[in-house]
């Protein structure tokens, strides 16, 4: 959002806000031209046939989920297949954290999300109340007590785990009896990714439908200028003279992450992204959420579906 690559014939205004707030206006009132998506609520509205954008094969954000699974220690829960019939809270049913969360519990495991009940409210003290967009099918979701959060909850025990997006205060507050399902979620994840080839993708980039089909050739230079940047932002976490961020180990990092998920590991482009697209539409499906099977052809704007970044 820097200004540091432009897009020819394109006078662009960058705005910046709270995710939730951006995905809440996009889905809203269309407030956006191009916009950063939750990819789970984007498949939902688009398997009802009522998105108002299309999607470009842009990932802005990506992330193992075996981390966003935090337990209490104090009912029996050594291991994933321990969930089956306990109390799980989560922010939103269809946010994408637990969409692939529940896909690898699922996957590795043989937990199914309707083996689970699951409970819904804002993650602390200070969040806001959740959108609910759609009721899963087969699926027992209800909301918390009323007044009450997802971290409290846990801290509380009225919850036997809950999946979040980032740390609980009760998890860094070192509340008794709260850790990680997966302790060792490094390891764990590593793994996962060496076996599955999937490094799994948050947020997809969105341009509303009308211009997408009025200007297909302006799909392609947002895809490539945003490609420019990512190749840009990539290179710079590799510096080591002066590194770029604050982490002192932020260069080893880079490598390592390269040495477990190849030289291009967060790459845009539907192609090298099929097994991470084709999960996230077949967990949509399994979990409840989509009203339809999907297929990754129909989540992108034609014209993008062969493109190949200049820099993969």
């Amino acid at each position: 959002m820097a200004g540091l690559v432009g897009m020819d014939d394109v006078a662009a205004e960058y705005l910046t806000a709270p995710l939730e707030e951006i995905f809440a206006k996009a889905f809203d009132t269309q407030a956006y031209d191009v916009t950063e998506l939750s990819f789970s609520n984007y498949l939902y509205l688009t398997s009802t046939g009522d998105c108002p954008y299309v999607g470009l094969p842009v990932f802005p954000s990506r992330s193992f989920r075996h981390a966003a699974i935090f337990i209490r220690t104090d009912r029996g829960i050594r291991g994933p297949r321990d969930l089956a019939g306990r109390t799980v809270g989560v922010r939103e049913f269809s946010m994408t954290a637990a969409l692939v969360a529940r896909g690898v519990l699922a996957d590795d495991f043989g937990l199914q999300a309707a083996d689970i009940q699951w409970r819904f409210g804002p993650a602390d003290a200070g969040d806001s109340q959740p959108i609910v967009r759609m009721k899963p099918r087969g699926i027992d979701l209800q909301p918390l007590t009323a007044g009450s959060n997802l971290s409290d909850a846990l801290r509380d025990g009225a919850l036997d785990a809950l999946i979040a997006y980032k740390p609980p205060p009760a998890f860094l507050d070192g509340a008794p009896n709260v850790d990680r399902l997966f302790v060792d979620y490094p390891a764990v994840e590593a793994d996962y990714a060496r076996r599955t080839g999937i490094f799994p993708i948050m947020h997809l980039l969105g341009i509303r439908r009308e211009i997408a089909a009025r200007d297909p050739a302006l799909c392609l230079r947002v895809c490539a200028a945003f490609d420019a940047a990512r190749h840009y932002a990539v290179a710079r976490t590799k510096e080591s003279q002066a590194p770029f961020t604050s982490l002192p180990w932020g260069p080893g990092e880079a490598a390592r992450s390269q040495q477990v998920l190849g030289d291009d590991f967060w790459s845009y482009g539907v192609g090298a992204n099929r097994p991470a697209l084709e999960a996230l539409c077949r967990y949509s499906w399994d979990q409840g959420i989509a009203v339809k099977p999907l297929t990754v052809e129909a989540l992108f704007v034609p014209a993008t579906l062969s493109w190949v970044p200049a820099s993969a």
